[in-house]
């Protein structure tokens, strides 16, 4: 992905210790979440519900994913995982702070909650947490083994308060897999996308399971993989277990994901395709569009405002099957056509429950309250920026030490 910024980056790396990714959301109110901070509904201008039938509470995590910590929280209460609200997830691989919301529970019963690496700061009656409630998240960021520090600064002018507002690596997966999987759905080839989960190896880290993907492709033999796939790849497991028994049915494999994953890849392919338009603009300087929004009080996008007039942010589609016609021209419909795929195809009629109708999202996302301080070999960034943009796109435009090239996603 082509960087905004011209100048050299500094080199370096980050989530050496997840310490060095401190997340803090930013909450509906504008109130910054820190860790170690105990908070009452008051101190973050929350409504406090007496006869609320949710509790909402601020949670703090070390090296767990968003989902499995409140779910873990959940089942200690006696509750399940449809229980919790939150406003978005969080990174795994870091410390981070975060409004959630558990159903049918009192503030007092999650006092009993003692899990590692899980804190709850703070905990009242209320309406509950909703996805997408909060304004961003501000980060603090630490890159070690930092090569040209005094780069930072002359990016950070560049920049001028703006990034490109890609989706990152984690949008299509740890394999970077994801939107290949999805443009197979989108184009009926089940067998491809079902292969392309089970048996591609690229990207896999883990010994144990690139043997048992490497070993089903060229035995082909599911009743056999059940016995050497490791247990950890619980929806690949469930994917073979199916096809075992029903021998060729790979869309029926497919439906043996939670709807929630097979969904992440139609959204890779969406990314994807935002991505390449936004990398062209970059290349040419070309941030203009005929669709836009303002700025909401905080001066971050306010996505539900989409305009003709032209506002603060310039915004492109998603594309998906409801997307106008009249957005679907030039470079963009190249982009299209270069992938094999029409608006059209975001209706999936043999699997309809992962059907896109599309949506916006700026080209570029503003950047609040940059900063960068360097102490040797160490690089600290300061900075916050809308909910759905990549701190990992920001710190590589600093850095330049995580190029990401979009032609190995598809």
């Amino acid at each position: 992905m082509l960087p905004l910024s011209t100048s050299e980056g500094t080199g370096g790396r980050i989530k050496a210790v997840p310490e060095d990714f401190v997340v803090m959301e930013i909450t509906g109110n504008g109130r910054i979440l820190e860790p170690g901070r105990t908070y009452a509904a008051a101190d973050l201008s929350e409504s406090a519900v007496a006869d609320g039938r949710f509790t909402t509470f601020v949670l703090q995590k070390r090296e767990w994913n968003t989902v499995q910590a409140l779910t873990a929280i959940a089942k200690k209460v006696g509750h399940g995982k449809k229980s919790i609200g939150y406003a978005g997830t969080k990174d795994r691989d870091a410390v981070t702070v975060q409004l959630a919301s558990i159903f049918g529970v009192v503030p007092g019963q999650l006092s009993s909650v003692h899990l590692k690496d899980l804190s709850i700061n703070g905990a009242w009656l209320s309406s509950g947490v909703e996805m997408g409630s909060n304004l961003g998240n501000a980060f603090d960021v630490t890159v070690s083994g930092v090569e040209r520090p005094e780069n930072a600064s002359m990016v950070i002018n560049e920049l001028g308060g703006m990034m490109p507002n890609y989706f990152d690596r984690q949008r299509f997966g740890s394999r970077l897999g994801n939107a290949k999987t999805g443009l197979a759905i989108m184009n009926g080839d089940f067998e491809s996308a079902a292969m392309l989960i089970l048996t591609d190896s690229a990207g896999e880290t883990n010994e144990a399971a690139v043997s048992a993907r490497k070993r089903l492709l060229e035995e082909l033999d599911f009743r056999a993989a059940l016995s050497y796939f490791p247990g950890y790849l619980k929806n690949e497991r469930r994917m073979i277990e199916y096809l075992s028994a029903h021998e060729g049915d790979y869309a029926g494999a497919l439906r043996r994901l939670p709807r929630g994953i097979s969904l992440m890849f139609i959204h890779a392919v969406q990314s994807l395709i935002f991505n390449l338009e936004v990398e062209r603009r970059v290349r040419h300087g070309d941030f203009e569009s005929d669709l836009y929004c303002r700025a909401n009080p905080y001066g971050f996008p306010d996505s539900g405002a989409i305009t003709v007039e032209k506002g603060e942010f310039a915004v492109a589609p998603l594309v998906g099957y409801e997307t106008d016609a009249g957005h679907i021209t030039g470079e963009r419909k190249g982009i299209l056509d270069k992938l094999g795929l029409t608006r059209d195809s975001f209706r999936i009629r043999s699997m309809p429950e992962l059907s896109m109708k599309g949506a916006f999202r700026t080209i570029l996302a503003p950047v609040r309250n940059l900063s960068a301080e360097a102490r040797e070999d160490r690089l600290r960034l300061s900075f916050s920026i809308p909910a759905g943009s990549y701190a990992t796109v920001l710190v590589n435009e600093v850095t330049k030490a995580d190029d990401l090239d979009l032609s190995m996603l598809s």
